[in-house]
């Protein structure tokens, strides 16, 4: 069994869920990062969390993320880890903004992914990949990127065969 880092950028507070805007305590990319380690316990969890987070009101979010993509902002995370050397597979989870949010481009420019596996997760409501898994390619052009799995963020937490069936496919 490869070692696994599951890395995950995920939000709280407001976000969209199939036409409405709600509250919630956990946001769906974790919810599905937890998923992952119920399956997979030997897993480490690393959460990507930004020094100065996004606001928790949903629309003054997405305009601090569109202000941060049309910019190409790497903004500063609070914490990395010590290195990635140890692990074979990095399974990366993150909510849409029709690529990769821009702290998980900070992340990813952090370490050296050459001969990594990398695995891709997003949470969204509809809409896809995106061009993340292009965008994965252009910053990590030495790792193995597997297909994206795209996760209805409303229902993340009924998601776990999903994932694991995924994850089995491509570890």
């Amino acid at each position: 069994m490869s070692k696994i880092l599951v890395a995950y950028f995920s939000r709280a507070g407001e976000n969209y869920f199939g036409g409405a805007i709600k509250s919630v305590a956990v946001g769906n990319t974790e919810i599905c990062a937890d998923l992952i380690k119920q399956t997979f316990p030997d897993a480490d969890l690393f959460k990507i969390e930004m020094a100065a987070p996004y606001a928790d009101n949903y629309r003054k979010c997405v305009s601090q993320v569109t202000a941060d993509m049309m910019l190409h902002k790497r903004p500063a995370l609070t914490a990395l880890p010590e290195s990635i050397a140890a692990y074979d597979a990095i399974v990366l989870g993150y909510p849409y903004c029709g690529t990769i949010p821009m702290a998980v481009a900070t992340f990813l420019e952090a370490f050296d992914f050459t001969g990594k596996k990398l695995l891709p997760y997003c949470t969204n409501e509809g809409s896809g990949m995106g061009r993340s898994e292009k965008d994965l390619r252009k910053l990590c052009p030495t790792a193995v990127i597997a297909p994206g799995l795209a996760i209805t963020g409303s229902a993340a937490a009924q998601s776990q065969a999903a994932l694991v069936g995924w994850m089995q496919e491509n570890l």
